[in-house]
């Protein structure tokens, strides 16, 4: 089982701010993260609420998921609380944005996330997500 785990502002995609994240819509990345998985189940989700965020990574944790593939958002710049969830799975986690978030303002360049993650994608738009699942079917053969 594939977690793919999106935090807020992330169900806008496709209207909100089309010059960053492109026209793409959380259904057209879902779809596109099935393909990549193939035969693998997937658990796509996302939230725009913290505490889900965080109770999806703890049930990650106890089914056991094979890996997580997480574009925390907004989360990724602000969040102990995601980050010590992450820091609980004993697997392979790939954070994802969508955007290169070096390439943005400041306040986008550090993230939590990033000193718990197997591996960062960012800023190869949509397409970064089966990327991610493909690069999450590597670690998981390793």
């Amino acid at each position: 089982m594939l977690y793919i785990l999106n935090g807020p502002n992330l169900n806008r995609l496709g209207t909100r701010e089309p010059e960053i994240y492109g026209s793409t819509t959380l259904a057209e990345v879902e779809q596109l993260c099935r393909r990549a998985a193939g035969d693998i189940a997937v658990e796509f989700r996302q939230t725009n609420a913290e505490s889900q965020l965080i109770d999806w990574i703890h049930e990650a944790i106890d089914r056991p998921a094979a890996g997580i593939v997480i574009n925390p958002a907004a989360f990724t710049f602000t969040s102990i609380a995601v980050l010590d969830a992450l820091k609980m799975f004993p697997r392979p986690i790939i954070e994802l944005h969508i955007s290169n978030i070096h390439r943005r303002e400041p306040i986008y360049h550090r993230s939590l996330v990033s000193p718990v993650a197997t591996a960062v994608i960012a800023g190869l738009g949509p397409e970064g997500y089966g990327i991610a699942v493909q690069a999450m079917l590597m670690l998981l053969r390793k």
